[in-house]
């Protein structure tokens, strides 16, 4: 009999719920996503209070499109980290109870870890070199003994972040990258913008700071957001192919919430064919967070008993991900 498992996923905006089966499948997954006030960035007790309304109702949801009883779960997953301390404590203080009353497995998931298996099962990537673009991650990094090894990351803020927080300024909706996408789609003026590579790694706060100035100036949002992707993306690029070179791998996988801009997929996809590397990205109905990274990530630790103590089981707000040991690759 196939293991079911439950994901909870609590780390931002999202409260998510899952339930993927050991054989691979993901049989649902149902979310309700915290939406800030205009201008303004997640407020974590405004998110935290969401979720906490919202978690009835989603976990009910996932359960009732799996097709599964409470009673038929083999183990409950979630996400103790990284994150905002007061949304983590909400999935994870559900997931205890869970476990506590059905007398199941409690399973601790890295997100990061949970969004890396999803891309992989969606693609069919074995050992590629990882690219992790969230509102937590701009990562570059590559798998070996037992756990991810980083090559390159952000000095400051993630990609995501300067995507968001420069919507924020222009007044957008949020999240801020599709629709930075769209407006760039429209964009006939490049801008010079502060490109800013240290090796493998990227910095973003220098262009973030000048983008601003200029959209207070006056500049078309248009033609900035046209530029901000560029210049981002190609510092992304580049900081990519010096890992790829490294590393020689024959594979490039792109998971996380930015994964899903047509632009930067098609940059990372020339920097990968120049190596002979293929190029993959994860499904774009699971590039953002989701329950289902959560839940197939676990059905993975579920097989190697990674188990938690209910009382050992806090949250890890700063949790790395070169901290966490993978024992199922």
């Amino acid at each position: 009999m196939p293991s079911l498992i439950l994901g909870i996923e609590s780390t931002a905006h999202t409260f998510g719920t899952s339930v993927a089966s050991s054989e691979g499948r993901i049989l649902s997954d149902a979310k309700k996503v915290y939406v800030p006030i205009a201008g303004r960035g997640i407020h974590p007790r405004e998110a935290a209070q969401h979720h906490s309304t919202m978690a009835a109702a989603v976990i009910r949801e996932a359960l009732t499109k799996a097709k599964v009883s409470p009673r038929a779960l083999d183990g409950v997953a979630v996400a103790l980290g990284p994150g905002l301390g007061p949304t983590l404590r909400i999935g994870a203080t559900l997931a205890r109870a869970i476990a506590s009353k059905l007398r199941i497995p409690l399973i601790p998931v890295h997100h990061a870890i949970g969004h890396i298996e999803i891309g992989a099962l969606t693609t069919g990537s074995s050992d590629p070199l990882l690219v992790l673009l969230s509102g937590g991650h701009t990562t570059i990094a590559a798998f070996a003994s037992r756990r991810w090894r980083i090559y390159g990351e952000t000095e400051d803020i993630t990609l995501g972040n300067l995507l968001d927080m420069f919507a924020r300024s222009a007044g957008l909706p949020s999240p801020g990258g599709p629709e930075i996408e769209r407006l760039a789609a429209k964009g006939a003026n490049f801008i010079e913008l502060p490109y800013t590579v240290k090796g493998n790694d990227v910095s973003y706060s220098g262009l973030l700071t000048a983008a601003t100035k200029l959209l207070h100036a006056g500049r078309p949002v248009e033609d900035l957001c046209y530029s901000i992707q560029e210049v981002s993306f190609s510092m992304l690029a580049e900081a990519v192919e010096r890992s790829l070179a490294h590393t020689e791998k024959d594979e490039v996988l792109l998971v996380g919430g930015v994964a899903s801009n047509s632009v930067l997929r098609k940059k990372l996809q020339i920097v990968a064919a120049e190596h002979s590397a293929s190029f993959r990205a994860v499904d774009p109905s699971y590039a953002g967070d989701c329950g289902a990274q959560i839940s197939w990530t676990g059905t993975l630790a579920f097989g190697c008993r990674l188990f938690i103590d209910i009382e050992r089981s806090q949250v890890r707000p700063r949790w790395r991900l070169d901290e966490v040991d993978i024992p199922w690759r």
